[in-house]
């Protein structure tokens, strides 16, 4: 399994992301997907610092004391945005344990400027979880995202011992409050394979997200960021799992499913997000005749 070396525009988003000063996913987590991304001028932005207050033991970020928040950001973030001509953007965020609310104003913020400055463009939000708080996601909701992404990032089992200060259920809280508040917003969840998780485990937590309103799930191989920093890789799975993992995902409800190895939560988004929104709008019309 191979990834693409730079192509296209990949020097003009370069150029772009590091004018912006925002971080961007694609480099504090080293995922395998950016020269492809790149290239096409998509990017996945990170606010609210490069500095993460929890330790997740299969995350490239940093952890250590963050930043304030910086007050130009929105509008740094606002501007990259329009100067990639983004259709669809993804926004996403350390976790803020350290602010009084979590960072949900400021993420707030950075979605209602871009809709100002690109008001074609969709946005989706993946936050951390907030702890739950009913307040910060309606402060995001609020702010009117196209996509509300909150990744459930492995079941239920591994989760204490690799996720130690994220909860499996709180999750699936923070998801099941963003349909409560916003019904109109498409939810959406990720999890990483190839940690020590069984198929029918993986089944549970496909049916979990489903119970609590989540419309949309990508599924994609754990890889290693560091040999001796993060929780080792348990199983590569084969293409043609990701293909039943898939498929089972979708005879249970959900509207779009990316299952693949190197899928990532916004691996594809505006794609992902367009066949989702097609399925959305159809099935909403089906229910109100």
């Amino acid at each position: 399994m191979k990834r693409p070396l730079p192509s296209g525009d990949f020097a003009r988003t370069v150029d772009i992301v590091e004018e912006s000063g925002v971080a961007t996913v694609c480099q504090e987590a080293r995922c395998p997907n950016l020269s492809e991304c790149w290239s096409k001028r998509h990017a996945t932005f990170m606010i609210l610092g490069d500095k993460c207050t929890r330790r997740c033991h299969y995350c490239a970020v940093d952890t250590a004391k963050p930043d304030p928040p910086a007050a130009d950001e929105p509008s740094r973030l606002a501007n990259a945005v329009a100067r990639l001509a983004l259709k669809h953007v993804v926004l996403t965020a350390v976790a803020r344990d350290d602010l009084k609310d979590e960072g949900a104003g400021h993420f707030a913020l950075c979605v209602t400027v871009i809709h100002e400055r690109s008001p074609e463009t969709t946005v989706e939000v993946l936050p951390a979880d907030f702890h739950a708080r009913r307040e910060c996601i309606e402060t995001l909701c609020d702010a009117e995202p196209q996509l509300f992404n909150h990744n459930i990032e492995m079941v239920e089992l591994l989760t204490p011992a690799l996720r130690p200060q994220g909860k499996y259920r709180r999750s699936l809280d923070v998801l099941r409050i963003a349909k409560d508040l916003a019904p109109h917003i498409i939810t959406k969840s990720g999890i990483m394979v190839g940690l020590g998780e069984t198929t029918e485990e993986l089944h549970q937590t496909f049916r979990d997200l489903r119970d609590v309103g989540c419309d949309v799930l990508t599924v994609g191989q754990y890889l290693q960021p560091t040999l001796d920093k993060h929780a080792p890789v348990d199983k590569y799975y084969p293409p043609e799992e990701f293909d039943e993992l898939g498929a089972f995902a979708r005879s249970i409800g959900f509207l779009s499913v990316a299952s693949g190895p190197f899928v990532r939560s916004s691996y594809n988004a505006a794609e992902v997000f367009e066949e989702s929104k097609r399925r959305f709008d159809s099935q909403n019309r089906a229910t109100n005749h």
